[in-house]
């Protein structure tokens, strides 16, 4: 069995010519709760930049940013928030969500994730899925009026005091936490819980709440984006997290001299885990350019804030290198960071590596169930690696691609890949049934289809409901997308499927151009002609300002569809 080093160890390549890898198990996975990873880190490097949060003008070492997780845990206990109580985060990227992250840790309460892009419905479902005592809940982010929807959710705010919230649609909450100092009925302000915590601080109380804590308890509940039914509550343990966080930033080669710029939101993994606790596990310092993703802020903070690291998803990369005032900010400094999110095409990694210094850049793949990175490339992986793959498998995990019977597929054909190890989640909170089908004997099945290379590379072909068959042809929309993605005048595409009478499927493409440029379908076609298979050349063709996305950037391809579903229905009962 050949070895192959890696950013975090020892990787094994494939045996026997399977798409079976398992992770190096030289170093020792830790025991530490989030907590302690904080504590730990702010005891190493006190007065070593920690936090940058631009927007709201604030600056902290590590012990400043310690202290103050303190402040606030220990008002939350005076709340009477204990271990195991779910407490809601609804928030943009702000410094009371950071703070909250480390605080609920700090005292066993597990922090709910809510998507900052919910509306009422989903909200509702999220607060009741998991029974949330608390929410903290920033007033507003967009179009969202955060507070505005909690009142209607529950109109007995107007006439509860903070604390004694009785409402009939939300059962289980009794504390509305809202940012910002301003009153309003039956609502704590943020401030409110700080003064308490300042007043009843006992280190001596939080620290032996934190011994009484395990690594294996759960922390964290994060809810997936499924494409239909509701969502489900992934829930993740300290060790889940922690030791995920460890093993990103060794791949990254990231330390305490390094400052990474956090464009991406904190509500979800790549925020809190591949960002924040990366940082945490060396003591880099984090740079949050504002509440929201914006290219030119995201710049400025790079070249003002001097960091060394940048994380985003493709699109994110996409709209800093196209600004018009890419060219003015010195991005000299760069070196390392993480682009994941969605699959990445080869031309942007390209030119993130020559146009942004972002030289040693690494590619990551996971899902939330698994805490969420299974592969990582290193920061020594040759280029064509680091644009053509994921990179290889993490410490400590197991990984098997396999077919619809369950068999492992030879290397290099495609099969579904399935996650064992430390870093699967406990389950889907309240939901057995939905654990018991994607959890089989350890194993998280993805639902992503997979091949493994000779020395262990992964690369992402697309998803089992992706894969679309024309004509008994199985056809990876990724294939066609990066084909696409080599046109000159095309700035972002995606590829899918609809009905098809005579086919069963056929091939469809929405286009977003370069600014200034103009195409047509017959010009995208004949592009791929005798290039590719005729059967993989988009039938349907649309040119779009945008594309359907997710607060993080993943592309909302069941939306399309449903989109030239009608579309197509609507021409066809015209022509009939």
């Amino acid at each position: 069995m050949a070895s192959q080093t890696g950013g975090a160890g020892a990787l094994i390549a494939p045996k026997d010519n399977l798409s079976y890898v398992r992770g190096s198990t030289e170093s020792v996975l830790s025991e530490a709760t989030v907590g302690q990873f904080l504590q730990d880190t702010a005891r190493r490097f006190p007065e070593r930049p920690a936090v940058v949060f631009r927007e709201q003008r604030i600056r902290w070492t590590w012990k400043e940013f310690s202290d103050e997780v303190d402040i606030l845990a220990a008002g939350l206990l005076a709340l009477g928030i204990e271990k195991g109580d779910r407490v809601g985060i609804w928030s943009p990227n702000r410094v009371e969500w950071l703070l909250t992250q480390f605080a609920t840790a700090r005292i066993g309460a597990v922090l709910v994730n809510i998507n900052p892009a919910y509306r009422l419905a989903e909200l509702e479902y999220a607060l009741n899925k998991v029974g949330c005592k608390a929410i903290i809940s920033a007033h507003s982010f967009k179009s969202s009026m955060y507070l505005e929807m909690l009142q209607e959710l529950a109109p007995e705010l107007a006439v509860h005091a903070p604390g004694e919230l009785r409402a009939e649609r939300l059962p289980e909450l009794r504390y509305v936490i809202r940012m910002c100092d301003t009153e309003t009925p039956g609502m704590l302000t943020f401030s409110d819980v700080i003064e308490q915590g300042r007043a009843s601080l006992d280190a001596a109380r939080l620290d032996a709440i934190g011994a009484t804590l395990s690594a294996h308890e759960p922390i964290n509940i994060q809810f997936t984006s499924g494409t239909t039914g509701n969502p489900k509550g992934a829930t993740l343990t300290h060790s889940n997290v922690v030791n995920n966080a460890r093993y990103i930033a060794m791949a990254m080669r990231l330390g305490e001299d390094d400052s990474l710029c956090i464009p991406v939101p904190l509500y979800h993994c790549f925020g809190m885990v591949l960002a924040v606790l990366a940082c945490v596990s060396v003591g880099a310092n984090m740079v949050f350019p504002g509440e929201a993703f914006d290219p030119l802020a995201t710049l400025t903070a790079v070249a003002e804030e001097q960091c060394t690291a940048l994380h985003g998803v493709p699109t994110m990369f996409i709209a800093e290198l196209d600004h018009p005032e890419f060219a003015r900010f010195d991005l000299s400094r760069l070196r390392t960071g993480i682009m994941a999110g969605s699959p990445c095409p080869i031309e942007t990694m390209k030119k993130v590596v020559s146009k942004m210094h972002l030289g040693e850049i690494t590619i990551a793949y996971g899902m939330t169930e698994t805490s969420p990175v299974s592969f990582q490339s290193s920061t020594t992986d040759p280029l064509d690696k680091r644009t053509t793959t994921v990179g290889r498998i993490q410490p400590h995990l197991e990984v098997k691609l396999v077919d619809a019977s369950g068999d492992v597929v030879p290397v290099g054909e495609t099969g579904e890949l399935c996650t064992k190890g430390y870093s699967v989640m406990l389950g889907y909170w309240g939901d057995e049934a939905k654990t018991r089908e994607s959890i089989v004997d350890g194993w998280m099945h993805t639902g992503d289809l997979a091949t493994l290379d000779a020395e262990g590379y992964c690369n992402i072909v697309g998803r089992l409901k992706d894969m679309l068959i024309r004509g008994g042809e199985n056809i990876y929309p990724r294939e066609i997308e990066e084909f696409l993605f080599r046109h000159p005048k095309i700035q972002s595409v995606q590829v899918f499927g609809v009905p098809d009478p005579k086919y069963g499927e056929e091939v469809c493409a929405w286009i977003v151009l370069r600014p200034g440029e103009q195409a047509t379908a017959q010009d995208v076609q004949e592009f791929c002609r005798n290039q590719i298979a005729h059967y993989k050349v988009p039938k349907h063709i649309r040119f779009v300002d945008e594309l359907p996305m997710t607060v993080t950037g993943k592309v909302q391809k069941f939306v399309m569809r449903e989109r030239m579903i009608e579309e197509l229905k609507i021409i066809a009962d015209k022509t009939a």
